[in-house]
């Protein structure tokens, strides 16, 4: 009995042996893997999965990454070799990739790891410094944490990865940009000129300036655009243009604005009175970029000093620069008159507006992506390829001219993109401010604009969002101390976000500031047949601030009777086919000055002469009066945009969205979804306040007593089969 039992142990024994041996080798041959978490980061993105099986030449991906270092960094560097094992797995075979050993091992550095850093320094990626904190004290190391995508003969480059925040949305979109940067090299007819502007007057006050390298600099440009020129498939061109020696390229300089100094007699006279011209213009087409190759730094106590921009830096400065020349990424258009907000980044003179409505933060954003083209309305026509016109804060009125333009490039199946202000914001004059504390007074503005919204099936009404659930300033203590709540700043929360929609499904929670609600005609947009889905709204403790405007938080109640709080809607997308605005209308014709007194009278003697009215010619074709499916998205509030409530890196809530709308409106939702799965703002659900007493007397009184419950169960259990085993062997 006792041999049989033992026998059985062992044949089982066996037997799980040869299954766990068997689920190693199935393990070892073939990949699965399960992602639990709920915006699946983990897991790479269908648009990451798509760009990597769809690449046409090698792309090989070298990773300098430096080992078993302090946290959070060595959870970077595992979390970069899962994802990279991961584009692996969906790629083609053309993606590779590859780490380099760039650590020293017990303080002495190997061959390998030497030679590996040199290599690191040649496609820069230089260490950077990082804190760790060991045995209670702080310390420096410096640590290689980049990597370099190579595809054909370019490279792109991420120098320093500090944490997993969007690494895989960099990544994609960089791979993304190699393709499309190698398409457009190759189609280019002509080269792209780089040429140096340098005079070589300027050799002789260089020693007195401390630019004893300038008379190398010729060299050293002309030795970089040799080395891109190699990896641009040969479409650079450098030359060296000397304004001592010619004369005529005074005008080309100025044109430019290049940096031009002027000395007097010098060192006694050995150094004639002079002047001298230097920078760097990158020309293709009727584009051009001008790059600043000196610094003038004032530096107190020391002076004025003069400094030469870093060579080590210009390679990156120069390929940055071939991309913006080419337009490597989709277009998109930006109303660039009527007064709306300067995305495109052109001067507008008057700097105080400049920085009020500085949108610097999302122009940059957008510029990774696409290529920023200015639609202008009043001399010019909207670009056919452009799938998408922004048009952001009008202020100016437009013409129905116009007005058709802009409905007939809706009824084409393109999409736009509506950022409309309700009020027009008037600053008192300084002394008025000054002698009556004056704040600003809210003109309603009406550009044209709201007759096309309401043929739509959507209007802005005349007036601003107000809501108890707002953003909360901080008083001074010799204030008052405290919080003061900003009712024209909502904070809108997940519950009142349609997260249905899949570049919205990761949004958790905005800010809005000076907003406006909209309302639907609801009959018109099931009359038309479109999709109205509402983005986000405000909470349902929110209500209208109508007629004077007055935003001084300190005069700004809510209402006392609850009937006026609800939840008003602040963002929809209309799709569908829209029917035209001037369907039965005469179609208005664009007005030119001889068209003041309706022709002029050389037009009249001609149609005279040739017997011919030509107003009665009429094409096919030229009107469209039932749109093709198209898009309109409409908020409206332009404050939405600027610096100070889009960030810089894209990676809050505000940025996203617009990010996610834009991509949205170009057909890019998959981009959208990647970009904003790993969302980092996720508050908690609103709770009852019955609700939170609960739980919070559950975790004080009721865990314990739960303890207790389940010691007194199994000692209970325990003491019974105590009893039943005695009353067994009584027996």
């Amino acid at each position: 009995m006792v041999t049989k039992n033992i026998s059985e142990k062992y044949i089982k024994f066996l037997v799980y042996m040869v299954i766990i041996v068997l689920i190693n080798v199935a393990g070892s041959s073939m990949f699965f893997r399960v992602d639990l978490t709920e915006n699946k980061i983990y897991s790479i993105s269908k648009a990451s999965q798509r760009v990597v099986s769809t690449l046409s030449e090698p792309l090989t991906i070298n990773v300098f990454f430096t080992k078993n270092l302090p946290a959070p960094y060595n959870n970077t560097e595992r979390y970069l070799h899962d994802l990279l094992e991961e584009y692996s797995i969906y790629a083609n075979q053309y993606f590779n990739y590859h780490f380099y050993d760039v650590s020293p091992k017990e303080g002495d550095i190997s061959e390998e790891a030497r030679a590996n850093q040199e290599l690191a320094k040649n496609y820069g990626i230089y260490p950077v410094q990082i804190q760790a904190i060991e045995k209670d004290e702080v310390k420096f190391q410096k640590a290689y944490m980049g990597l370099v995508l190579i595809h054909g003969d370019i490279i792109e480059r991420i120098p320093t990865i500090a944490s997993t925040d969007g690494l895989e949305y960099d990544l994609t979109t960089a791979i993304q940009k190699l393709n499309n940067k190698v398409s457009a090299l190759l189609s280019l007819p002509e080269k792209i000129q780089i040429k140096l502007f340098l005079s070589s007057s300027l050799n002789f006050v260089a020693p007195l300036m401390g630019l004893e390298g300038l008379p190398k600099l010729p060299g050293n440009l002309e030795d970089i655009v040799k080395r891109l020129n190699g990896k641009n498939y040969g479409k650079l061109e450098f030359k060296y243009l000397d304004s001592t020696k010619d004369h005529g390229l005074e005008a080309e300089s100025k044109k430019h604005n290049l940096m031009n100094l002027k000395w007097p007699a010098l060192s006694g006279g050995q150094i004639q009175p002079g002047e001298g011209v230097i920078g760097l213009v990158m020309e293709y087409g009727d584009k051009a970029v001008t790059i600043p190759l000196m610094h003038v730094l004032q530096i107190p106590l020391i002076g004025r000093r003069y400094e030469l921009v870093d060579m080590n830096e210009m390679e990156e400065i120069i390929n940055e620069n071939v991309e913006s020349l080419i337009d490597i990424n989709e277009n998109l258009g930006f109303l660039a008159d009527h007064g709306t907000l300067n995305v495109s980044g052109t001067s507008t003179g008057d700097l105080m507006g400049e920085t009020q409505d500085a949108v610097n933060n999302l122009r940059a954003l957008i510029s990774q992506s696409y290529t920023i083209k200015d639609i202008d309305l009043k001399d010019g026509a909207i670009l056919d390829s452009i799938n998408c016109l922004v048009i952001a804060r009008p202020t100016e009125e437009f013409t129905d001219y116009e007005l058709f333009q802009i409905d007939q490039f809706l009824m084409r199946g393109k999409n736009l993109a509506l950022v409309l202000d309700a009020f027009k914001e008037v600053m008192p004059s300084k002394e008025q401010g000054f002698r009556y504390n004056q704040g600003p007074t809210y003109v309603p503005l009406n550009t044209g604009l709201g007759k096309l919204l309401e043929h739509y099936g959507i209007r802005i009404k005349k007036s601003f969002v107000m809501d108890e659930n707002c953003y909360k300033q901080r008083v001074l203590p010799r204030l008052g101390g405290g919080e003061r709540p900003i009712y024209f700043a909502p904070l809108i929360k997940k519950q009142f976000i349609d997260s249905d929609l899949g570049f919205m499904r990761n949004i958790k929670g905005l800010i809005a500031i000076k907003i406006s609600p909209l309302q639907l005609n609801k009959e018109r947009i099931k009359e038309y047949g479109l999709n109205a889905p509402r983005l986000f709204a405000s909470s349902d403790k929110s209500w209208e601030m109508k007629g004077r405007i007055d935003l001084n938080p300190m005069f700004i109640q809510p209402p006392q009777s609850g009937d006026e709080l609800r939840s008003l809607p602040l963002a929809y997308v209309l799709e569908g086919g829209f029917p035209s605005y001037f369907a039965g209308k005469t179609i208005p014709e664009k007005k030119t000055e001889d068209d003041a007194t309706e022709k002029s009278e050389e037009k009249k003697q001609a149609e005279k002469k040739a017997g011919v009215d030509l107003s009665k010619i009429k094409g096919e074709g030229e009107f469209l009066s039932k749109g093709k499916p198209g898009k309109i998205f409409l908020m409206a509030s332009s404050e939405m945009l600027k610096d100070n409530i889009v960030d810089a890196k894209g990676r809050t809530p505000n940025a996203m969205f617009i990010m996610n709308v834009l991509d949205f409106l170009n057909n890019r939702e998959d981009i959208a979804v990647m970009r904003s799965k790993e969302q980092r703002f996720n508050p908690l659900d609103d709770a009852e306040a019955g609700t939170k007493t609960f739980v919070k007397s559950f975790n004080i009184a009721g865990l314990p007593v739960l303890v207790v419950l389940f010691g007194l169960l199994v000692w209970f259990r325990r003491n019974s089969r105590k009893k039943r085993i005695q009353m067994m062997f009584q027996k």
